[in-house]
């Protein structure tokens, strides 16, 4: 292989630029959480919901048919305006009343359990019951 070895020069200018006046972009300001005026913090089987009136929640099974009215005593917080919030020490007086829209069951979770070169495995699977309610007042 041959090397060459070339040097160059080169000149340098330099320009001299006015600089431009820019306006930084504001961005928008967009809330991605979705914030409601009224709602209340329920708490049934084990578990927390926030309750919206108008809107549907699935929660662990409570016996009962379609169209049956239910009252969840157990509010934790309540929230009425944009100024006032009650919060429950443990719980609040009033009730947040509901009725059940649909008996059903949640997807179905596989269990699977494996040992390696023992030739034992095991495949279960599990489906939860629900109750899909819908708040109607809070």
């Amino acid at each position: 292989m041959e090397s060459k070895s070339t040097t160059t020069t080169a000149k340098k200018t330099t320009k001299t630029v006015a600089p431009k006046k820019v306006e930084a972009a504001k961005p928008e300001e967009k809330n991605i959480f979705t914030t409601f005026d009224q709602y209340a913090i329920i708490q049934t089987g084990g578990k927390q919901y926030q309750a919206v009136k108008g809107k549907t929640l699935a929660i662990e099974k409570i016996e009962g048919e379609p169209g049956a009215k239910l009252e969840f005593s157990d509010v934790l917080l309540r929230k009425t305006s944009p100024e006032s919030i009650e919060i429950g020490q443990p719980y609040l007086e009033s009730p947040v009343k509901a009725s059940i829209v649909k008996q059903m069951r949640g997807p179905k979770v596989v269990i699977f359990r494996f040992k390696r070169r023992k030739k034992s495995r095991v495949k279960r699977g599990h489906r939860q019951s629900q109750t899909i309610v819908r708040i109607e007042a809070i």
